[in-house]
């Protein structure tokens, strides 16, 4: 049973933060940089959604994140921008799913085990640098699956957006996160 309890909170988070920044970040971005937000956000909350899961779940965290990515574009984007069942949109959501499982096992291979529950308490450095590695990988899996659809002179603003998108987005709910949990652990009610 803890294994569905996690898939769950894994893929409501997801869908939340996606929701999140489908409907404050993107109407307030495209109003700037609309060629560009049709493809990238400058906050995309999932990302830390990614890291996160994929820390505390380890490589199992990719199967709930394909399937949040998957509920909150069936819900958040409009059917005449694109279908979830598009084969680009089907291959973009497994690259966004697998980058952070990817970057966990490259720093893996590398010696250097950051999953949740090693030896050492990891520090939220550690995080940021997982979260860097995987908002590249992301990146440039993403211009490759749109690279069709970029216009040629836009392919670097989108990917440098991607990334910066997926960084800010990392620290973003990683301070929520971890204010929201120092709340809970210094509320008066105890």
């Amino acid at each position: 049973m803890p294994v569905l309890q996690n898939w769950f909170v894994i893929v409501v988070a997801y869908v939340l933060a996606h929701g999140l920044t489908a409907m404050l970040i993107t109407p307030l971005q495209s109003r700037f940089i609309p060629e560009i937000t049709a493809f990238a956000s400058l906050v995309y909350l999932p990302h830390g959604v990614r890291v996160l899961s994929t820390w505390l779940a380890g490589r199992m965290a990719f199967l709930p994140l394909f399937f949040g990515a998957f509920l909150a574009e069936l819900l958040f984007t409009p059917a005449d921008v694109s279908r979830v069942t598009d084969p680009v949109i089907l291959v973009s959501l497994v690259v966004g799913a697998s980058s952070a499982v990817l970057a966990f096992e490259l720093l893996r291979l590398l010696g250097y085990n950051l999953y949740d529950g090693r030896k050492l308490r990891i520090h939220w450095k550690w995080l940021l640098l997982v979260g860097m590695l995987a908002s590249v990988i992301n990146s440039i899996g993403q211009s490759l699956v749109f690279a069709g659809l970029i216009l040629p002179e836009r392919v670097f603003a989108v990917v440098m957006t991607y990334a910066i998108g997926d960084l800010i987005g990392l620290i973003v709910t990683t301070f929520v996160l971890m204010f929201f949990f120092r709340w809970i652990r210094l509320r008066p009610w105890r």
